[in-house]
């Protein structure tokens, strides 16, 4: 028997059309956030072709909001390798490189790692720029599946906290474990099937051929 569908599950039909999607709720969310004088929108990005995606849309997305608003705006890393700025598996560095340079956000509220520390030492470090000591909230990773083996990640009190998750999965190689998250009830789940926001929105941002196993009720986006 299937498990209840986590969240909104949206499927468009590019991962072009899903990119200005992801762009524009981004956005908005950020726009409901930062109404009051001293309100802030915080945003946990993931490498991948995420970074690519929102280098592309969301600038021009969050435009409208102005310089002001976009000073509000707090951006960490929810999964980042254990390596220096300046490697191509470094998620800091790529969005540096994309996107950091066309999105006006204060350098001192992009929050980063200090990847010159060892691995315990980076995550604690991690931890407290985030101003949360009270729980663990930041998990030191060394046997990644993929390399390079060590990253710091968000855990999961963090993740299911949120106003707000997006998942965001492109291509053929993603249908079978996407099946395995949304329809499948394991023994033991996989960590994605683990996040459901305790009173926030649960977002699926697939295009056709992620979503091509799901037999689950989606929502078709049709062409720009």
């Amino acid at each position: 028997m299937a498990a209840p569908v986590p969240g909104l599950i949206s499927v468009f039909s590019s991962p072009q059309e899903l990119s200005a999607s992801l762009a524009q709720l981004v956005a908005q969310r950020a726009a409901s956030c930062v109404d009051g004088a001293r309100a802030r929108f915080a945003l946990g990005l993931s490498g991948g072709s995420l970074v690519s995606m929102l280098a592309r849309d969301l600038p021009a997305a969050a435009a409208a909001a102005g310089p002001a608003r976009l000073a509000r705006w707090t951006l960490g890393f929810c999964d980042e390798r254990l390596v220096p700025f300046e490697h191509p598996e470094s998620t800091f560095g790529l969005y540096r490189t994309h996107l950091l340079s066309r999105l006006p956000v204060p350098d001192g509220q992009v929050l980063s790692i200090d990847p010159a520390l060892p691995l315990e030492a980076a995550a604690e470090d991690y931890a407290a720029k985030l101003r949360q000591e009270r729980d663990k909230i930041v998990a030191p990773i060394s046997d990644s599946p993929k390399p390079p083996p060590q990253r710091v990640t968000l855990t999961l009190p963090v993740l299911n906290a949120a106003r707000t998750v997006i998942f965001v999965a492109t291509g053929e190689g993603k249908a079978a474990v996407l099946k395995r998250i949304l329809e499948e009830q394991e023994e033991t789940p996989l960590p994605a099937a683990l996040v459901q926001p305790h009173s926030g929105q649960l977002h699926w941002f697939l295009d056709e051929a992620a979503a091509r196993l799901l037999t689950v009720p989606f929502e078709k986006h049709s062409a720009l």
